[in-house]
């Protein structure tokens, strides 16, 4: 017994209404339970970004002009409402309010995340992309005291691939898609103790900065 053609639209209609669902609920999460805010962003495929720029320098990475933010501590209903006015759009989280983040490769930032636990050192969440990289959520001030920690540290001259990302910069939360290369996903997922209120970036530093080095 085959599909009606009505059918098929149905399921596809119940599809995308599970996957508007679903993206409401996850803002609603960010922005009630660990006060973040949530930003509409850009998706992209084949390169090619959704924001109709074909000269996009970030395809897929970047908040949707016209859209509007939903802020920190937005009820399920807002979120739902403000979610329902950009079908598709990713979740995109700013960067430098509640949290800066520190970006490693993926394979340096397991390892040292891995070293980290084992140690006990302070975490807050940590999230993966599809292009590789490891990202650790750290105190606000991170990108701008980074140069100072690591000259300190005796790493300001180690050529190490680690960043900062601070106040203007935003990241792709999970599950969103990260410019048509797959969804981010979370290697330590926020909780209470630590989504508002993550570890000093200096905490961090220096099992990133040794395992970068080596790596």
């Amino acid at each position: 017994m085959g599909f009606t053609i009505g059918g098929i639209r149905e399921m596809r209609s119940g599809t995308r209404r599970r996957g508007r669902a679903a993206g409401a609920t996850a803002v609603a999460e960010y922005t009630g339970l660990w006060g973040w805010a949530v930003a509409p962003g850009a998706r992209a495929s084949g390169g090619v970004c959704s924001c109709g720029d074909s000269a996009c320098a970030a395809p897929g990475a970047h908040p949707l002009d016209f859209a509007r933010e939903v802020p920190p501590g937005a009820t399920p209903e807002t979120a739902a409402e403000a979610w329902a006015e950009v079908p598709g759009a990713a979740m995109l989280l700013p960067v430098g309010r509640t949290f800066d983040v520190l970006d490693v490769p993926e394979a340096a930032g397991r390892r040292a995340l891995v070293r980290m636990e084992r140690l006990g050192v302070p975490l807050g969440p940590v999230a993966v992309t599809p292009s590789g990289r490891t990202q650790f959520y750290v105190a606000p001030g991170a990108a701008v005291g980074l140069p100072g920690l690591l000259y300190r540290m005796g790493w300001d001259d180690a050529g190490l691939d680690l960043r900062a990302l601070g106040r203007g910069a935003y990241v792709t939360a999970p599950p969103s898609d990260l410019g048509g290369l797959g969804p981010v996903r979370w290697l330590r997922p926020p909780d209470p103790d630590t989504a508002a209120a993550p570890p000093q970036a200096r905490l961090l530093l220096g099992t990133l900065a040794y395992i970068c080095h080596r790596w």
